[in-house]
């Protein structure tokens, strides 16, 4: 009988002692993930921000080969028309 109580007292403080440090890790954990998600949440917004600057810049890049082609056609126009007289 004393061997049962013994192991019954064993396992009880072996249950207590593994609950207590989940108790305290679960906050942790939850922190951990709220402070991941906020991190990801930023670098999504940078990400973002980085895109749009980029398709900005792309764009001007195309209005200016565009305006730079119509030149260099305009010209050449120009050219061959004088080079017909």
């Amino acid at each position: 009988m004393n061997k049962s109580l013994l192991a019954s007292l064993i396992a009880v403080a072996a249950l207590a002692a593994c609950n207590k440090p989940a108790d305290t890790a679960a906050p942790a954990a939850a922190d951990a993930a709220s402070s991941a998600a906020s991190s990801a949440t930023v670098a999504a917004s940078a990400a973002d921000t980085s895109a749009s600057s980029a398709m900005s810049a792309a764009s001007s890049a195309a209005d200016a080969a565009s305006s730079a082609a119509t030149g260099a056609m305009a010209a050449a126009s120009s050219a061959a028309a004088a080079a017909s007289k």
